[in-house]
């Protein structure tokens, strides 16, 4: 079982940018991706980002493509979503993720991790 925690979410104007973070805890050892999610109210929960932690290109949701980059630091455990030009509909609570399984990592758009973070909330105003 692997902890995770997010961190760094806030209120932003549109425009800004913010930088999440999740720190990773427990037995990280065999973990085949990690990702970004989100969901607002009455909405599922939708992939923003992944990251394959035996290395590839990350894959992004359209939506967020060359404006979000995810990255992990290995030394600290620690996986980020550097969130740049921020928009409204960007608002959202987030949340970090892991899986071991390679089949659930390539379906990772249908949100079905095994391990969840309790979720920060970004907030952008216009």
């Amino acid at each position: 079982q692997v902890q995770l925690v997010e961190s760094g979410g806030g209120s932003v104007q549109a425009g800004g940018s913010l930088r999440l973070s999740c720190a990773q805890f427990g037995n990280t050892y065999g973990l085949n991706c990690m990702g970004w999610f989100r969901q607002t109210p009455g909405k599922e929960r939708e992939g923003v980002a992944l990251i394959y932690t035996g290395g590839g290109n990350p894959v992004y949701a359209d939506s967020v493509k060359g404006r979000f980059t995810i990255s992990q630091d290995n030394a600290k455990n620690t996986l980020y979503l550097q969130m740049n030009s921020l928009k409204p509909e960007d608002t959202a609570m987030y949340y970090c993720a892991a899986e071991f399984s390679r089949l659930r990592c390539g379906y990772w758009y249908r949100a079905d991790f095994g391990n969840w973070g309790q979720g920060t909330q970004v907030t952008v105003s216009s």
